[in-house]
């Protein structure tokens, strides 16, 4: 096992948006002792995503968010958990319908593992959400009333943009709870395909408990100076 390191902000999480778990470890080796918390998605799950999560926990000391987005039947949900809870896992994404989550919650069972629910996703504005067949009002609305309800089924925190973090903070249900904010992009940044986006800075702000960062530093100049920088600034907050 790997000797524990100095403190990190792991509030800051890193998405490995990369095609496969080798250019996973040489961004992570690039990074150093800068970034503690990683997110590891579907795009890298058929390039050894799986074994990279489980490399990063046992032998570089490091916390993982495997952002997979489970939904499906609550008997396959919950089997789903109990497996990918074996790779001690910290975080795991499903989507926020209650049902889902709550057969999240039983796969999970007394793992370390936290369930979040997806409220609604950072890429998407009104205009798509008419396009879905979502109920109308207000995205913000929405997003509050999902969260509150993946509470109540056993969420241990949910996803939303940054834009929506201090409205579900303030909700009772929240208490407790992990907010986890992807659209994040530091200043200067620009959006690529996310709609809801805030600087680290303001998503702290607003309640969030971690930022996820992916593109402005895998794909900067220097992607540990990235990650100091957004480091640095989240020491201001």
């Amino acid at each position: 096992m790997p000797q524990p390191g100095p403190a990190h902000d792991d509030r800051l999480i890193i998405a490995l948006d990369l095609p496969d778990a080798h250019s996973g470890l040489e961004l992570v080796g690039r990074l150093g002792d800068a970034v503690s918390f990683y997110k590891i998605g579907l795009g890298m799950l058929t390039g050894g995503g799986l074994a990279l999560a489980r490399e990063l926990k046992d032998e570089h000391g490091k916390r993982v968010f495997l952002d997979l987005k489970l939904f499906d039947i609550g008997a396959t949900v919950a089997a789903a958990v109990r497996g990918l809870a074996r790779f001690d896992l910290d975080l795991l994404t499903v989507h926020g319908d209650p049902t889902v989550v709550a057969a999240a919650r039983e796969g999970a069972g007394g793992s370390a593992t936290r369930i979040l629910a997806v409220t609604v996703l950072t890429s998407l504005d009104r205009a798509d959400l008419d396009a879905a067949l979502i109920r109308p009002g207000s995205l913000a609305d929405i997003v509050a009333e999902r969260a509150a309800r993946a509470f109540a089924a056993g969420a241990h925190g949910v996803i939303c943009s940054p834009q929506e973090a201090a409205r579900i903070r303030a909700l009772p249900e929240a208490a407790g709870r992990l907010i986890v904010t992807p659209g994040v992009r530091p200043a200067g940044s620009t959006a690529d395909d996310q709609k809801r986006i805030a600087t680290p800075a303001e998503a702290v702000r607003a309640g969030a408990d971690h930022v996820v960062v992916g593109r402005p530093v895998w794909a900067a100049p220097d992607p540990r100076a990235a990650a100091q920088a957004i480091v640095a600034e989240l020491a201001g907050v």
